[in-house]
């Protein structure tokens, strides 16, 4: 993008982790952000720090929305569309994760992952295709290592990102010929509040939330003659074991 100097950016799950991160290093840059998540209080509430601590004149919204219903992403992106006029990227960032044996993985489980985190980027982009074609946007999915890389008691969630690795990278051919450009990012280990937990120094060592939203500007930054379409990323050096 020539400049990012209010262009506007919708990102789901951004009330925590590494959504906020990417909203916090996008308004940096001036970019104007949308946030949802499924509570509209933490919505609001992680919307208002953002403007609190905003220093160059960029602007936060909190929406109510659920990845899982393309209704519930449509309103969204109309919402953003009413607010600011335009929408230039789109960060399908919301996931969860259930972890157990096959033998113990209930389908409930099995269904919210695959809904959130693969039907969720589905919908994300399904509902902003036609504005990302206006503006000649970005579509960013965050996926995952998992979604390249097999684990026990990891059905569910390598399934779920490794059918967003292969979704991402399909719609990216799908959409290069209008100028959309389209990305995924597949972190290793981040520090975040994911799967219920609370980071505290002991993940120093990990990716933190702010390093993917640094690497998602560098994508926003990169020449558009040239398109990283699947990053992988992990912590330079983990713990000894």
């Amino acid at each position: 993008m020539d400049k990012l100097q209010d262009k506007v950016a919708l990102i789901t799950g951004g009330t925590k982790g590494i959504g906020f991160g990417i909203a916090e290093c996008l308004m940096a840059e001036g970019i104007h952000v949308a946030i949802t998540g499924r509570q509209e209080s933490a919505a609001l509430e992680a919307a208002e720090k953002l403007n609190s601590d905003s220093k160059t004149g960029a602007k936060a919204i909190g929406l109510e929305a659920d990845v899982r219903n393309y209704d519930s992403q449509k309103q969204a992106v109309n919402k953003v569309l009413d607010t600011f006029g335009q929408l230039d990227i789109v960060v399908a960032n919301a996931g969860i994760g259930h972890f157990a044996s096959i033998e113990d993985l209930e389908p409930q489980q099995w269904q919210d992952t695959i809904d959130t985190n693969l039907t969720g980027a589905f919908y994300s982009i399904k509902a902003s295709v036609e504005a990302l074609k206006k503006s000649k946007g970005y579509y960013i999915t965050i996926s995952s290592l998992a979604g390249a890389n097999f684990f026990a008691n990891g059905s569910a969630y390598n399934a779920s990102k490794f059918g967003v690795t292969g979704f991402t990278q399909a719609v990216m051919l799908d959409l290069r010929q209008y100028g959309v450009k389209v990305s995924t990012i597949m972190p290793g280990s981040v520090s975040t509040y994911f799967n219920g937990k609370t980071p505290d120094s002991s993940s120093d060592w990990k990716i933190q939330s702010e390093d993917i939203g640094e690497l998602v500007v560098d994508l926003l930054k990169m020449n558009p003659r040239t398109l990283p379409s699947k990053i992988e990323v992990r912590p330079t050096m983990p713990p000894s074991k």
